[in-house]
């Protein structure tokens, strides 16, 4: 059989989009700077994503070079250039006696479903405080929306909001304590001299 009469073994392509297309609009579609930066990720999950990207894109690139390899041999060509025809019948020989080592990958399962377990993990505790931080500022901005303008509050109002206020300035005009020092900590001096 000559080089040009070899047949493939290969099914005919059909009409999908290749491995490098979707890849490649995935890559687009997924900004991983931006992804970082809008989930708020810790640096640990950013270096690991980073190096998956990177272990990626160098797997990529070693498996399409080897589909671009040829895949089938031609014997007969190869009897036909060579005088010993015999290297040519080892080497058949053991291309069809050739089977691919099978291994127990169950221990890297297990490790991968670990990482992955605790991964999960991670992300429904971070999903749990969002959502508990979540429901804490809906109702704090429901309270805010319900709460009375500052203008239309009275002493008494304040009063009952916190009862310790009354007893506090009772005991600092009891004491001739008229300025209030966390106030111009906080807020400055307002005296004009």
């Amino acid at each position: 059989m000559s080089r040009s009469a070899a047949v493939s073994t290969q099914p005919p392509a059909l009409a999908r989009p290749t491995m490098s297309a979707v890849r490649a609009s995935a890559t687009k579609a997924l900004d991983f700077g931006r992804v970082a930066t809008t989930l708020k990720l810790k640096q640990e999950t950013v270096a690991a994503l980073t190096a998956f990207r990177k272990r990626h894109d160098e797997l990529q690139r070693t498996v399409s070079g080897l589909r671009e390899q040829r895949q089938t041999i031609d014997f007969a060509h190869y009897r036909s250039v060579l005088r010993n025809k015999e290297v040519v019948d080892q080497a058949e020989a053991a291309l069809k006696a050739f089977a691919p080592a099978k291994y127990d990958l169950a221990a890297q399962v297990k490790v991968i479903e670990a990482y992955e377990a605790k991964a999960i993990e991670r992300a429904q505790a971070t999903a749990d405080a969002v959502n508990s931080e979540l429901s804490e500022l809906r109702e704090t901005l429901a309270n805010i929306e319900a709460a009375r303008p500052i203008d239309q509050l009275t002493v008494d109002d304040v009063v009952r909001a916190k009862p310790s206020i009354e007893t506090d300035v009772e005991e600092r005009v009891k004491n001739g304590r008229w300025e209030v020092e966390e106030y111009n900590a906080k807020f400055g001096d307002a005296r004009v001299v």
